[in-house]
């Protein structure tokens, strides 16, 4: 079994900043691409960043400039600091990850909130 655990969402005035991070454990032989996505009210996820394992990145044009996805491969953690938060961007962040264990699976982590509010 593989688990997927984030923290570090709360609650944020405008322009201040958080810290996310995905730590994945179990049956792990090696992980593929990493990523975060959120969720707001009414709307659908939508991919907001991710990485490669060999630290390519890609960034919705909405968190660009603002927003940096990283990876540890020897802590099996994905991490995504967000500066400069706008209230457009509360929601509830999901990590999810492919990970190689005799089949390559996507697994998705339980989602934390962040919420960017005055």
């Amino acid at each position: 079994q593989v688990q997927l655990v984030e923290s570090g969402g709360g609650l944020v005035q405008p322009g201040g900043s958080l810290r996310l991070s995905c730590a994945a454990s179990g049956s792990i032989f090696s992980i593929n691409g990493m990523s975060w996505y959120r969720q707001a009210p009414g709307k659908q996820r939508e991919l907001v960043a991710s990485i490669t394992s060999g630290g390519s990145t890609n960034y919705a044009d909405s968190v660009k400039g603002r927003f940096t996805i990283s990876r540890d491969n020897a802590k099996n953690t994905v991490y995504l600091q967000m500066n400069s938060l706008k209230p457009e961007d509360t929601a509830v962040y999901y990590c999810n990850a492919m990970i190689v264990y005799l089949l390559t699976r996507n697994y998705w982590g339980q989602g934390t909130q962040v919420t960017v509010s005055s």
